[in-house]
């Protein structure tokens, strides 16, 4: 069960290439029930999303699962944007699609690659920046473990859309298959080396170093953004899925610009420092019952709860399961794909995801009244205060 939460629960393995084939196309069985255009939930904050690409390389460090090559990051950054400019902004690639489908051979009975491709986004490529009210908190989100950054964007589109600079992150050799520049399609090559030894405390330990070079990059004297300018550097915070959710307690406890984290169903491979983190707040969102009492499978979040030395919440989220934090419940439902871990409604799940997440970087990142977070309301019944 530990290994399955870590990796995230909807995968049924990891492949082993290390650049993922051109596969033949996915597509679904017989029993396929789908055959329209899938579509992200609408944002909920007043402002228009804009959305660019940024491929960073680390030329002082050598990737950790590929040692003759440099680290890389492909980055998906949302921002605030001028309404009606720009164009709809691309899921991700077909490549990037049959690479997941072939991971999760279930979800491709009831969507083909080219469904998934096509998946109707609200952020807009190359949408003028929104700078009247900027600059912005920034707010860096990680994925779980073999997914892609893509898994988190209606997530990303939301915090966007309420006033954050937002850049989401793909880790190189850590997804299914990821769509680097040059045409190639990077496959899950740290899966080969972590699972057979859980030692899956290199991920984040590697991911807090790739969370300090993107500050670097984005908020150092060159930045290698364009619109660089739209981020507060005084202001950042990071969330993640999974792997992705503890990658962020070991950024913030690696580097002191991360000012506040949010885990997001995350095992603690790398544990929290003795000494905690600064002060710094921290909000932890369960789903995965291994994780929860009095049973913890998983007692890695029991542990570092009394190093968490700042504000901090523990919130367990009834009936959300592992994937619940993802777009794949919500997509799922749209597809006719009821996921087994996932009894909570997609659209549901996805709705106190963003409130819950969007109201903590509110209160820490801007200052804003945030009441949601100070105890059970009516209106979500299924949110439960674990600890506080």
């Amino acid at each position: 069960m530990l290994a399955a939460t870590t990796a995230g629960l909807l995968l049924a393995g990891a492949p082993a290439a290390v650049a993922a084939p051109a596969a033949a196309p996915v597509g679904p069985a017989p029993s396929a029930q789908s055959s329209g255009r899938l579509e992200l939930p609408h944002p909920t904050g007043p402002l228009a999303v804009g959305r660019d690409t940024l491929h960073l390389v680390d030329r002082a460090r050598k990737d950790p699962w590929v040692p003759s090559a440099h680290r890389e990051l492909l980055l998906s950054l949302y921002y605030p944007a001028v309404a009606g400019t720009g164009r709809p902004a691309d899921y991700m690639t077909v490549a990037e699609a049959q690479a997941l489908l072939a991971d999760r051979g279930e979800l491709g009975r009831y969507a083909t690659a080219e469904q998934l491709a096509a998946v109707r986004t609200h952020a807009r490529a190359g949408a003028l920046p929104r700078s009247a009210h900027g600059p912005y908190p920034l707010v860096i989100l990680s994925p779980g473990f073999t997914l892609p950054r893509a898994s988190l964007s209606t997530l990303a589109e939301d915090l966007a859309s309420r006033g954050h600079v937002v850049a989401a992150v793909d880790h190189a050799y850590e997804s299914d298959g990821t769509a680097f520049p040059g045409g190639r399609v990077l496959g899950c090559r740290a899966c080969e080396l972590v699972f057979p030894d859980r030692s899956l405390g290199r991920v984040s330990d590697a991911r807090a170093l790739d969370v300090a070079f993107l500050l670097d990059r984005l908020t150092g004297e060159r930045p290698a953004w364009r619109y660089s300018r739209l981020i507060d550097t005084r202001r950042t915070g990071m969330a993640g899925h999974s792997i992705g959710g503890a990658s962020a307690a070991a950024a913030m406890a690696a580097d002191p610009r991360v000012d506040a984290g949010v885990n997001m169903d995350g095992t603690f491979f790398t544990p929290l420092p003795a000494g905690g983190l600064g002060g710094r707040p921290f909000l932890l969102l369960g789903g995965d019952p291994a994780l929860l009492p009095p049973d913890f499978e998983d007692n890695s979040w029991e542990e570092a709860w009394p190093r968490m030395d700042g504000w901090k919440r523990w919130l367990t989220i009834s009936g959300r399961g592992h994937p619940g934090f993802t777009d794949w419940p919500v997509l799922g439902d749209q597809a006719g794909y009821a996921h087994p871990e996932t009894p909570l409604s997609g659209t549901r799940a996805q709705q106190i995801t963003r409130t819950y997440v969007g109201d903590f970087f509110d209160r820490h990142l801007k200052g804003l009244p945030a009441p949601r977070l100070d105890g059970p309301t009516p209106a979500d019944p299924e949110v439960v205060f674990t600890r506080r």
